[in-house]
């Protein structure tokens, strides 16, 4: 960790201390109406989100079709051919891309903003509306993608589109990716793919990936914005044990699942060693202002110099804290044997790890080699690690974005965190490019539907993601 990185996050630490004891102060501020956007905005961008859930851009359909149609949005709305580029890799030509560019007047580096097209697959007969069609009843837009991530999608196009009817020249070029293949396995990866083989289109000083910011709310009231300034790593491996097996009325010691078996059971009741770092660090400071009683001064405790070992145990209780503290390693799946009256000659198991960023995938291996403590247990790398360095939550970015927040939502704290998920971020950041994971949408932590049956967002939630958008792209291209 350089120098510069910890005195970053010392000036960041005073920020959240005093957005922290903002929210906890609540107040008159929880009941002000945020500022909305004008009328031809709100109907714009309820429009693109209404032709975007349409397009179904699930992985069997591909993005092609709506990256078509975004490039011609674009171009009605008075950009340059040459500023819009379909880009899709030559072996997967369903799963399309598009850039485009606001051109500024070059004082800084372009920022990028990135946002997936493709949705997961949703069934008619398992929602209580035609998932594919945006329907509004009682205050909320109902279809697939609307919280992730075609909303969003259709906040930074409707923005763009409103900078751009505006005349708004920039400091720096605004770019926005919309790409593919995100949510699907990373067939052709729309990130990975522009990165690597369209560089000079993407490049920036930095990225906002509003896919992996999250905006909570909880009762009706808004309780943080964080900002994800690193993600875990994804690691899979896979166990296996092997045997000459036989007829099944004549056991032995060496059948494979009994050893399998026992290693997993070893690994059941085994922690990763407290990992902390600056992302961390300041995550603990900002909840601390959310909680109280013991909660507070434990997360106050984590978030020092010297956690207490008391403080840490108490946090390890909960699944959110615990899996900010550590890495993590958990079994998937489980298979074994062929036949009911057989001695099983192969039993195997899938182990997903998330690793806090700074370990190896090498140094993970040896730790689960010696908590298995049986050398037949082979290991081997199903889904190999990709590093992802934090990108420092520098104060000109929580500056920037603490004066959007203010005018939005006076009183709501801004957190940096850690995903413990995946998102397109590893991507730029193994690139080089400090990404930070921002979006205003507030979803609701007890019945957040992203991915699950009647997936939606409320009305006035929705409005408010597309002001905030806006104000935050315009402020991000003139920030210092």
């Amino acid at each position: 960790m350089s120098p510069a990185f910890v005195r970053n996050a010392r000036r960041s630490a005073a920020h959240l201390a005093l957005a922290a004891t903002l929210a906890a102060a609540g107040g008159p501020s929880w009941a002000q109406d945020a500022p909305q956007p004008p009328a031809d905005m709100r109907s714009a961008g309820r429009e693109i989100l209404k032709q975007l859930v349409g397009l179904r851009s699930v992985h069997s359909t591909g993005t092609t079709p709506t990256a078509h149609w975004i490039a011609d949005r674009l171009a009605a709305g008075g950009f340059a051919s040459d500023d819009i580029h379909f880009l899709a890799p030559e072996a997967y030509p369903a799963m399309g891309n598009v850039v485009v560019r606001l051109r500024g007047n070059g004082k800084n580096k372009p920022i990028l903003y990135i946002g997936h097209l493709d949705v997961v697959e949703a069934k008619r007969e398992d929602w209580n509306f035609d998932p594919f069609v945006l329907t509004e009843k009682d205050g909320w837009l109902y279809g697939r993608g609307t919280i992730d991530m075609l909303g969003q999608d259709s906040a930074m196009l409707a923005s763009l589109l409103r900078l751009k009817k505006e005349g708004f020249v920039p400091d720096r070029d605004i770019i926005i990716a919309f790409t593919a293949d995100e949510e699907a396995g990373a067939v052709a990866n729309g990130a990975d793919f522009l990165l690597a083989k369209h560089r000079a289109l993407v490049d920036a000083s930095l990225a906002i990936n509003p896919d992996a910011g999250e905006a909570a709310l909880k009762n009706g009231r808004k309780l943080y914005l964080s900002v994800q300034s690193s993600e875990k790593v994804y690691l899979t491996f896979g166990l296996e044990v092997t045997d000459k097996g036989g007829h099944s009325s004549r056991p032995t010691a060496g059948n494979p699942i009994y050893r399998l078996a026992k290693g997993l059971d070893r690994l059941s009741g085994f922690e990763f060693p407290v990992h902390m770092t600056a992302t961390t660090k300041l995550y603990f400071a900002g909840r601390a202002g959310l909680e109280s009683g013991q909660t507070k001064a434990d997360m106050l405790a984590v978030a020092g110099a010297r956690p207490y070992p008391a403080a840490i145990k108490r946090l390890a209780r909960e699944v959110e804290t615990n899996i900010m503290l550590r890495t993590t390693c958990t079994v998937t799946g489980v298979d074994g044997g062929h036949a009911e009256n057989a001695l099983p000659q192969r039993a195997r198991a899938t182990i997903q790890c998330r690793l806090v960023p700074g370990e190896t995938q090498e140094s993970v291996r040896r730790r689960l080699a010696k908590v298995l403590a049986d050398p037949s247990i082979a290991i081997s790398v199903i889904n190999a690690a990709v590093p992802s360095p934090e990108s420092a939550p520098t104060p000109a970015i929580l500056k920037t974005l603490g004066g959007v927040m203010h005018e939005m939502w006076p009183g709501v704290a801004v957190i940096p965190n850690m995903s413990a998920g995946a998102s397109d971020n590893i991507y730029t950041r193994a690139a080089g490019i400090p990404t930070y994971g921002i979006d205003g949408m507030f979803d609701d932590l007890d019945d957040s539907r992203a991915h699950g049956r009647d997936e939606r967002i409320g009305v006035k939630v929705y409005d408010e993601e597309l002001e905030f958008t806006y104000r935050l792209m315009k402020a991000l291209s003139q920030m210092k």
